[in-house]
């Protein structure tokens, strides 16, 4: 414990001490110490966290879980859960983006099968982002020009 301390003053950017650190006080006491000064800290550790990681969504849902949980603070964490919620559907976006792209690039029967599969579900979540939506299509001409699947439809033969 005392080495994650010093390594969370030393460098509270490194968001996975913090997180990793919050998590061991919560399960394990220390001898002496109350619980309101573990919670305060388990708290700060994990705002820092949020910070130094630009709100990142797994640390954000932490806070969230800590508000929630031990601070009786539901509306607070509610916050929290839609703003991770909404950070990792971005993330779920991009990289969506990017693997079919890469599929694409690729452009064998099996990699156009599985951005063809992956397109259909991208296509009812996502239908507003354009960047993904254009990668999709690709997926659909590269497909149609393969034969795999006719023009106009999305399923395969």
């Amino acid at each position: 414990m005392r080495s994650h301390r010093e390594l969370a003053e030393a460098c509270p950017a490194f968001t996975q001490n913090l997180l990793f650190l919050a998590w061991r006080l919560l399960k394990f006491e220390e001898p002496g110490r109350e619980l309101e000064d573990r919670l305060s800290e388990i708290q700060r550790l994990l705002e820092l966290a949020v910070l130094s990681s630009y709100r990142s969504a797994p640390a954000v849902v932490e806070l969230g879980y800590f508000l929630d949980t031990y601070r009786n603070a539901p509306h607070e964490a509610a916050r929290l859960y839609e703003e991770a919620g909404a950070k990792a559907l971005e993330t779920v976006r991009d990289s969506w983006r990017g693997l079919i792209r890469y599929w694409n690039d690729e452009r064998t029967r099996e990699t156009l099968e599985k951005a063809l599969k992956l397109g259909e579900l991208a296509e009812r979540l996502f239908p507003d982002y354009t960047p993904l939506m254009l990668e999709v299509l690709t997926t659909k001409q590269y497909a149609t020009l393969d034969g795999l699947i006719t023009p106009g439809t999305s399923s395969e033969r």
